[in-house]
């Protein structure tokens, strides 16, 4: 398959496609996507070697980020972009959709770039048991636990999700309330969702609080408006709730918009609790409670791991960062 294939398969000029394929600027988002979309589907490599010739970055290090829309992603990465900054290694950060196959891109730019090493910011599990074999050079997965993977070369940073989601639902519980929704991942394509949405599971199963997963959860993308979206179908569906519990903290955002333009107040209506501790949700109107993982720490262990496995052929390891929950302004007693 060649640029050309490719163009005709998405009805997008040769140009366009290249510029993508490169990484380049002056794509719209709509485009960029459907073209990445057929690369993943079709399989299609890029041919490298004529570029190899002109530049070749032997030493850097590859940063893959799963999903475009993910605030706490773009915090990582600006903490990493620090870290590597302090040593010799170039950085190279390629963005994918939420969709689409983390390890078979890392492929890709593994015979385009010639990275040192690769930092993945999250993944899908399924797609490292299937594909990851075809990646010799160290690699951390950050966000995501790969402890149970058997790859030599794959470490992982990452919260314990599970519990961490378990605890915030307990904080709202604890608060009082028994009605809950929870705007989630999609727990097909992100492993963190499914997690999260087990730890939902698991405190309301330990409260003896009723919850229906076809009315209560809605699984989407992490970003602001999937959580404002999602958090409309769940008040359509007329379940009345008096607390919410959002598996990010972008979708906690769009959430509490959602709530105030359909006349509910946070918190006094409804109770809203995020995960991740953006900086972001301390200047909300209400500041935002939350789940707080340290995304300075998280970078500072990936970023020290990968370079022991680089620099000291140090084997995999698996670090547990710790979490908090944050309760502020947006969540409160249930009276």
């Amino acid at each position: 398959m060649t640029i050309k294939d490719l163009a005709a398969m998405t009805g997008y000029g040769v140009a366009t496609v290249s510029r993508v394929l490169n990484n380049q600027p002056n794509v719209s988002d709509k485009a960029r996507k459907a073209i990445l979309k057929a690369v993943n589907e079709s399989g299609f490599e890029i041919n490298a070697n004529a570029k190899q010739l002109k530049q070749q970055r032997t030493n850097s290090i590859l940063v893959v980020v799963k999903g475009t829309s993910n605030e706490m992603f773009s915090e990582l990465v600006e903490s990493i972009q620090s870290k590597i900054a302090e040593t010799e290694y170039p950085l190279f950060v390629d963005y994918i959709d939420e969709d689409f196959n983390e390890v078979l891109r890392a492929v890709s730019l593994c015979r385009e770039k010639k990275p040192l090493g690769i930092l993945f910011l999250g993944g899908n599990s399924d797609h490292f048991i299937n594909d990851f074999e075809k990646i010799e050079i160290p690699c951390v997965l950050v966000s995501n636990s790969a402890s149970d993977l058997p790859f030599d070369n794959l470490s992982s940073v990452t919260t314990d999700d599970r519990l961490a989601a378990k605890k915030a639902m307990d904080a709202l519980i604890g608060l009082g309330h028994k009605r809950l929704a929870v705007v989630g991942g999609d727990r097909e394509h992100s492993d963190t969702g499914r997690l999260r949405y087990e730890g939902c599971l698991d405190s309301c199963t330990e409260h003896g609080i009723d919850f229906d997963t076809k009315l209560d959860y809605e699984g989407v993308r992490f970003s602001y408006q999937d959580g404002y979206d999602a958090t409309c179908r769940l008040l359509e569906r007329d379940r009345k709730f008096t607390a919410l519990f959002a598996a990010a903290d972008v979708m906690a955002i769009g959430a509490i918009r959602a709530l105030k333009d359909n006349g509910l107040r946070v918190p006094e209506d409804v109770s809203v609790i995020g995960f991740d501790g953006l900086t972001l949700g301390s200047f909300l109107v209400p500041k935002l409670s939350t789940v707080e993982q340290s995304v300075k720490l998280m970078a500072e262990k990936s970023v020290e791991i990968l370079l022991g496995c680089i620099e000291r052929k140090q084997g995999a390891s698996h670090e547990i960062v710790p979490f908090i929950i944050r309760q502020k302004e947006s969540t409160k007693q249930n009276s």
